[in-house]
């Protein structure tokens, strides 16, 4: 692998904030040493989960500083650096502080929608400028564009700094070609965390989750049998989480996250406009399965 340090589960890591609605350093540092005890292998800091298009530039920079501080070198840290100005975007990664972070995901452009002609020349440029590796972020239910398995494989193939992908296109059939295509030591992550098993039956290297702020232990121990090749076992492991994972993303995310990790003790249930909190429904549901399947 071009880097197998980001195999296996990535914690697309929340901001938590205060009832003032300023962020919460002392949760998030309960939140970092949750996912590491429970066994996430990396850090993904200041991603879509973390509500990042709220966040001034100011609180990125202290939250990635905290972030990288608090971790203290006990697993790698990934950030997150995205934007549809590919000429903005190579100029604000290179200002950033980047001591001690392994990879940068970036997702694809939003809103203006450009061509695969268009995702391929942004991608190559921000590549080759920038003093990281690059992972590719697909997720077109938020960006409004999927970037095809073609236009992946030839920046797979052309681009030396570009290492892997998070592919949340729902499309099993375009992530199996990716991992066909692709170069072998291409890390190709799942960016849903309900086809986890599945994309890494189909040779994908693991995912990163937003389930895994809730469920740590259980979830990692799901892709831990994955790694090992025990897909049947990882299936079976996945089963209780299923319906308590499908409600994490029934009134979008981080809503549903935000919600289980109220009920778990560990956040205020506080989110910045335009989000709101969960719906008393969706809490008492929560609720509900936490119990039922013994997921605190």
């Amino acid at each position: 692998m071009k880097n197998n340090k980001l195999c296996g589960v990535g914690a697309a890591m929340i901001t938590p904030f205060k009832n003032d609605f300023s962020c919460d350093m002392e949760a998030l540092a309960r939140m970092l040493d949750y996912v590491i005890d429970g066994g996430a292998n990396y850090i993904v800091s200041l991603g879509t989960t973390a509500e990042t298009p709220t966040l001034t530039e100011q609180e990125k920079r202290e939250i990635l500083d905290f972030t990288r501080q608090h971790v203290n070198g006990r697993v790698p840290i990934v950030v997150g650096a995205g934007g549809n100005n590919t000429s903005a975007l190579i100029k604000y990664i290179n200002n950033m502080d980047l001591t001690g972070i392994e990879a940068i995901l970036s997702v694809t452009p939003y809103y203006n929608k450009p061509s695969q002609e268009g995702l391929y020349r942004h991608y190559k440029a921000v590549a080759e400028s920038s003093p990281l590796p690059i992972i590719l972020y697909n997720v077109p239910g938020r960006t409004g564009v999927n970037m095809t398995a073609e236009t992946t494989c030839r920046l797979a193939a052309d681009v030396e700094n570009i290492i892997g992908i998070k592919e949340a296109s729902g499309k099993i059939d375009q992530i199996s070609q990716i991992i066909k295509y692709c170069p072998k030591d291409f890390l190709v992550l799942s960016g849903d965390d309900g086809m986890t098993v599945d994309v890494m039956h189909k040779g994908g290297h693991g995912v990163i989750s937003v389930a895994v702020n809730a469920f740590p232990k259980r979830f990692s121990h799901v892709v831990y049998l994955a790694k090992q090749g025990l897909f049947e076992r990882a299936n079976e492991a996945y089963a209780p989480l299923h319906e308590a994972v499908c409600a994490l993303f029934e009134q979008g995310n981080p809503t549903g996250v935000k919600a289980a990790l109220t009920i778990l003790g560990q956040i205020d249930n506080v989110l910045r406009l335009p989000l709101v909190p969960a719906t008393d429904l969706l809490m008492k549901k929560m609720e509900r399965l936490i119990r039922e399947y013994e997921l605190s």
